[in-house]
């Protein structure tokens, strides 16, 4: 699997390693030491993936996360992993808030990193109707109209009631796109996790969680009716209304 990988981290070595171990593994990898160098590098060339770390000088990891996500940002959909001090959960939810695709605690092993790029990496070039919606065809464009909303995951779009456009990351289009595609049937955390990252999720993994509240924000669907969005107890979550796939 071919991509362009672009890591954001402060730690020169910790760049040179990235950068070695992503090329020994048939990423084409570069890297920069802040955001104020991240515009540039984006502009440089092609960038599949980016590898964002959390504390870094001037803009930190969040703000810079929430510019790439900002409407009017041309990389709103460019997938993001966020690397993490261990512990700093708040940090970690407040990045995915942001639209983060996946985040990583440090220290970590190399290894488990390229896992979770090319999962995220496999899943965001998957053509949306294969993923995983059984009813889809490769090549096929098919959105989902619910409760006045409408889904586009080709265009990484959710239409309102209302005819506002708003944008979604990729782990948002796949996790709304697969309770869509599957309406009144549950999905588990883990297999949410599995469909929108490539992974399971570990026991006290809230980042599945998170997803869905920001949803929930978006769709106003209050938390105590959930008319869209259903929480099972001890199963997951499932698309409680009426959905009608559309061509």
């Amino acid at each position: 699997m071919q991509a362009n990988i672009l890591i954001v981290d402060d730690d020169p070595g910790l760049r040179e390693l990235l950068v070695d171990y992503l090329g020994q593994n048939g990423l084409e990898a570069r890297a920069v030491p802040d955001g104020t160098a991240l515009w540039p590098a984006l502009e440089a060339g092609p960038v599949d993936l980016l590898i964002l770390d959390l504390m870094l000088p001037g803009d930190d990891g969040l703000e810079l996360c929430g510019q790439l996500r900002a409407a009017d940002a041309p990389w709103r959909t460019l997938p993001v992993i966020m690397l993490t001090a261990r512990g700093e959960e708040t940090d970690r939810i407040v990045g995915l808030e942001l639209g983060a695709d996946d985040y990583l605690p440090k220290p970590f092993n190399p290894r488990e990193l390229l896992a979770r790029i090319r999962g995220l990496l496999r899943r965001s070039r998957m053509p949306p109707a294969r993923q995983d919606d059984p009813a889809g065809t490769a090549g096929e464009r098919v959105r989902y109209r619910f409760a006045g909303w409408l889904l586009d995951p080709a265009a990484h779009t959710l239409a309102g009631p209302d005819g506002q456009v708003h944008t979604l990351g990729g782990a948002d289009t796949r996790l709304l796109q697969a309770l869509a595609a599957r309406p009144g049937r549950p999905l588990s955390r883990d297999r949410i996790m599995d469909i929108t990252r490539g992974r399971d999720a570990s026991p006290y993994d809230r980042s599945i969680d998170v997803q869905v509240s920001r949803l929930r924000r978006l769709l106003g669907d209050d938390a105590r009716e959930q008319r869209i969005i259903r929480t099972l107890r001890n199963e997951g979550y499932l698309m409680a209304c009426d959905v009608e796939r559309v061509a």
